[in-house]
Order: C-alpha cells, then structure tokens, then sequence
C-alpha cells in the first residue's frame, strides 16, 4: 500500500485546514501518524495513533488545536488543524507503519501567514 498527503495550502494566522493522508488500499492495520518538518529544523512529531486505530498522541506545541480521525472506507486518516499560527508553517507527513514497516508520502505544505 502507498500513502500520500493532501489538503495543505496558505493560510491566515487563527485559520483551519484539513490534511488527508490516503492510501492506495486498506489501511485497517496500519498505525498512522503525522509529522512535520519546517525550514532549518528536524522533522516532529504532529500526532500519532499509539496503535492502529487507538488513542492519538500529540506533540506538545499541539495545546488542543489539532485532531485526527480516520474514514476507513476511503483508506484516509485525517489531521484537523484549528487555530493555525505562523509556526506551523512546514512540510507535513504522514507515517504509515505495519510491523516494522514504515511507509511516508511525499509531505503537503503548510503556510500560515499574512
């Protein structure tokens, strides 16, 4: 199975997006996170499902502003993003992972900005 990311664009500070991580079949066993990478830093964690279809994590920045759900019968897991600040600005990935497999999109750009 392959996974890919959409839904990222431009925003204004305190705007919303809605990032779906699809993949090209099932995605039932998978424990799917999202991670971010911005310009000159390491990649983070965003949010990530502590096992397939479980409770999500949330990287510490997040402060309630995000959340994750999936629709299983179009192979998506979503990331909701609320109340978007500049320092969200980067490149978000989702992360699939069966077993000791880990397969990651190609990443969707988000920028918050004025």
């Amino acid at each position: 199975v392959k996974f890919g990311e959409s839904g990222g664009g431009s925003v204004q500070p305190g705007g919303s997006l809605k990032l779906a991580c699809v993949g090209s079949g099932s995605i039932f066993s998978y424990k799917i996170g999202w991670y971010r990478q911005a310009p000159g830093k390491e990649r983070e964690l965003v949010a990530v499902e502590e096992t397939p279809r479980g409770s999500p994590k949330y990287g510490d920045f997040v402060k309630g502003r995000f959340n994750i759900s999936r629709d299983g019968a179009r192979y998506a897991m979503y990331l909701h993003m609320y109340n978007l600040e500049p320092e969200d600005t980067a490149v978000y990935y989702c992360d699939a992972r069966l077993g000791i497999h880990s397969y990651w999109g190609q990443g969707t750009q988000v920028i918050v900005s004025t």
